[in-house]
């Protein structure tokens, strides 16, 4: 690979640690909305399909990319990745907390009352998705790589799915099972809500398969890269 070659590579590894950490930390910014995605009235253990955080729209978002990044860039990039955004979600917390703690003006646009109905349990919730999240990436970067070892770099729709389905299920499960222990949702709500996450998140993950091929086929073509080659940028 070129000096050219490689710094482009570098610079697209940056463009996605950008979006990676990005959509993780808004998806920890606005999940106390929930929403229908395709309101079904048949409820299902006490909720709606799909009666779902908003939290949710850009979650899928960062498996898309680190299944990209451990394609192109292997394993070791993309739990840097991993580990940026928990930095970046921790940091939030932080100025979220320091904001809370300052009074509000008599004229702000938004009150204390407003701002911390809004950002006030964010403590709690990065606390759960944090961990939830640590397991559902770690889990999902190592069978990602199970399968490409054991597939020899081949069928990429099978390690993209499967280590994306198991990871999904982990990260929805630990992160309702958290919340409804620190009391922010109801425990009457854990299986419908288990089971609606867990449905909307398989549903993205199938649906973002051409894109994971279009993005290596891109990758390979203008990188000139083989089955199973990855792209050292260090």
């Amino acid at each position: 690979m070129t000096l050219r070659d490689k710094a482009l590579a570098q610079r697209i590894y940056l463009l996605l640690g950008i979006l990676f950490v990005t959509s993780l930390v808004v998806s920890n910014l606005i999940f106390k909305k929930f929403f229908y995605f395709y309101p079904i009235e048949t409820p299902v253990f006490g909720v709606k399909l799909f009666e779902i955080s908003v939290g949710i729209l850009p979650y899928p978002i960062t498996f898309l990319i680190t299944d990209l990044i451990s394609e192109i860039y292997g394993k070791r990039k993309a739990s840097e990745v991993v580990v940026g955004g928990v930095i970046a979600s921790f940091f939030a917390m932080g100025i979220i907390y320091v904001a809370a703690s300052v009074p509000a003006t008599d004229w702000s646009p938004v009150s204390d009352g407003v701002f911390k109905t809004v950002f006030g349990s964010t403590g709690v919730a990065v606390l759960a998705s944090m961990l939830a999240y640590l397991f559902a990436q770690f889990i999902d970067i190592q069978i990602y790589h199970y399968w490409k070892r054991l597939t020899k770099g081949k069928h990429l729709w099978l390690r993209n799915n499967c280590s994306t389905f198991l990871s999904q299920l982990v990260d929805t499960a630990t992160v309702l099972l958290l919340l409804c222990l620190f009391g922010e949702i109801s425990w009457d709500l854990f299986a419908g809500l288990l089971v609606a996450g867990v449905a909307f998140k398989v549903l993205i993950a199938a649906i973002d398969t051409p894109f994971l091929y279009l993005g290596v086929f891109m990758f390979r073509k203008r990188f000139k890269l083989g089955v199973n080659e990855e792209i050292q940028i260090d």
